[in-house]
């Protein structure tokens, strides 16, 4: 399906991370001039050397809690791509886990600044860009936002007003072209739930692949495929919000969670 959306220009932050990888090949196979940005340069470059087509893709490299790295990344992205038409923000943390008690005020500061901060801050730096006729805007939020878990309750909270955000967004701008939604993944496989899944085998004494069996079966029942996702499960349906395919979509958050929300 042709999304028709070549010769667009796109920024991804979180751009390292399993997702934006996945999800920056999926728009580079449309033809989407693509721009990268995460902490770490050298994860950042190892993204852009397994993706086609170098000549559209570019790296930024920005700490998106520090507002001289917003000032940075405005003009690397300027540089590399002049104004852009896409934003997918993908960039997040996990956070401290634990029982609510055995967590302090800094514990939620710090995942609602990277979670949820950082979204207010790419919105506001790029949001000219996206209301010259034609935008999309995608937000990378969780199951975790609308079922959440009482160990996670930093990110879960964060997750959630994320998602509010977004729908509080795409209120504003439609009548001016901009369509604002959400994707919510549970279980993907990429690094943070690798991590997961190595601390949970660690303290069960057994593998990773034990690990993973188990969680779904006592964290997960109602994760119905019995596997974790694929980045690329989710890339597909970030890369349809961004397309022209979605022109009457805005304001909605797609589960891509195998069923794991046990709710409507």
């Amino acid at each position: 399906m042709d999304l028709g959306i070549d010769g667009r220009k796109a920024l991804l932050t979180g751009g390292a991370g399993g997702i934006g990888r996945a999800t920056a090949a999926a728009l580079v196979a449309e033809g989407v001039e693509v721009v990268l940005t995460d902490t770490d340069r050298d994860a950042l470059e190892g993204a852009r050397a397994s993706l086609p087509g170098d000549a559209r893709v570019h790296v930024v490299v920005a700490d998106l809690s520090r507002e001289g790295d917003l000032d940075a990344l405005r003009r690397g992205v300027r540089d590399a791509v002049g104004e852009v038409d896409i934003v997918v923000h993908g960039a997040g943390v996990t956070g401290p886990t634990g029982a609510f008690h055995e967590l302090s005020d800094d514990d939620f500061t710090s995942v609602l600044d990277t979670n949820l901060m950082s979204a207010v801050r790419v919105s506001h730096a790029f949001l000219a860009d996206l209301r010259r006729g034609w935008g999309r805007m995608v937000f990378v939020s969780s199951e975790d936002a609308v079922q959440p878990y009482d160990d996670e309750l930093p990110y879960c909270a964060a997750k959630a007003g994320l998602l509010s955000f977004a729908k509080g967004l795409s209120r504003t701008y439609a009548a001016e072209g901009l369509l604002v939604n959400s994707v919510s993944p549970a279980f993907i496989s990429t690094p943070m739930t690798d991590a997961m899944m190595d601390q949970r085998a660690e303290e069960q004494g057994t593998s990773r692949e034990e690990a993973i069996a188990s969680f779904l079966e006592e964290e997960r029942p109602f994760m119905e495929l019995g596997r974790r996702g694929e980045p690329e499960e989710v890339a597909a349906v970030i890369a349809f919000l961004c397309s022209e395919r979605a022109s009457f979509v805005n304001g909605a958050n797609y589960r891509v969670d195998a069923g794991s929300v046990g709710s409507l």
